[in-house]
């Protein structure tokens, strides 16, 4: 072998590239709210709708972690976040849809299983559009209600009505065909809020490494204790006025003349301009 062929062979084994890995840390958290999900749907189908409630709201936890950890740690990749919104169709999509149809949507035959898929699409929808759109969103604000308050909605409220004791065939306070077409009505308005160009609160600008004043903790600590005296209420009903806040933000950015979307003016892609206003 010549000498020009050994550099050459010298030089392959030198730059021969690395094995790219997983960071495990913030896919131990996905891989978490996925089982959150997974877990949720089992529950529903042994008929135990208040524990699969509680695996969505597990995910939602977990999912707002994954994120966070991967930040704090420098640990992002392209893997984890195809990853998370693969997990999230999982536990704040198909979960939410299933739950709600075995719970109360069979009970109106099409229109129930309608209801649930709209649900399922538009979770589908909102993913992908999220995942199109990091770029050019305003990151104070969600385009539409993201998905894991959307299945807070829909997962807070059968959780609510087991822990009443609400049950099939029970008539109560309200009888059990008014509680499914509120189910309906719940599924429905969940689903297509989160296709919607309404701004919500994201709360991404609130920083967790500055130092806040003492009160801060003080008011934490009393909201840990209010979930506690009721978490299906107290849950529920925080979850139903963030459901309903990003429509006050678009009246009150409407009336003031401001622009309600959270689009930015893309310079990349002009014919987007105007069509999220």
């Amino acid at each position: 072998m010549h000498d020009g062929e050994e550099s050459a062979a010298d030089d392959g084994v030198a730059v021969r590239k690395r094995r790219k890995g997983i960071y495990i840390l913030p896919n131990l958290f996905t891989l978490a709210a996925l089982f959150g999900g997974f877990y949720a749907i089992v529950m529903a189908m042994n008929g135990r709708f208040d524990m699969a409630a509680i695996g969505v709201f597990c995910a939602m936890v977990l999912d707002s972690l994954d994120g966070r950890v991967a930040r704090m740690t420098n640990t992002q990749s392209a893997f984890g976040e195809q990853m998370d919104s693969l997990s999230d169709m999982v536990s704040f999509g198909a979960a939410p849809a299933l739950i709600a149809y075995v719970w109360a949507l069979n009970g109106l035959g099409r229109w129930g299983w309608i209801a649930a898929f709209v649900y399922c699409a538009c979770a589908a929808l909102r993913l992908a559009r999220f995942n199109v759109n990091t770029a050019v969103v305003d990151k104070r604000y969600f385009q539409g209600l993201p998905s894991p308050a959307a299945a807070a909605l829909v997962a807070g409220f059968i959780w609510l009505m087991t822990e009443l004791g609400v049950q099939r065939g029970v008539d109560d306070w309200l009888t059990w065909r008014q509680i499914t077409w509120i189910m309906f009505g719940f599924t429905l308005y969940a689903g297509l809020t989160m296709v919607t160009n309404v701004p919500f609160y994201s709360f991404k600008d609130v920083q967790m490494k500055k130092s806040v004043p003492f009160v801060v903790i003080v008011l934490i600590a009393l909201g840990i204790a209010v979930i506690n005296i009721h978490p299906p209420i107290v849950l529920f009903g925080v979850f139903v006025m963030y459901g309903f806040s990003g429509y006050v933000i678009y009246a009150w950015r409407k009336s003031r003349g401001q622009q309600t979307s959270v689009i930015s003016t893309s310079t990349d892609e002009p014919d987007e301009r105007g069509l999220h206003k």
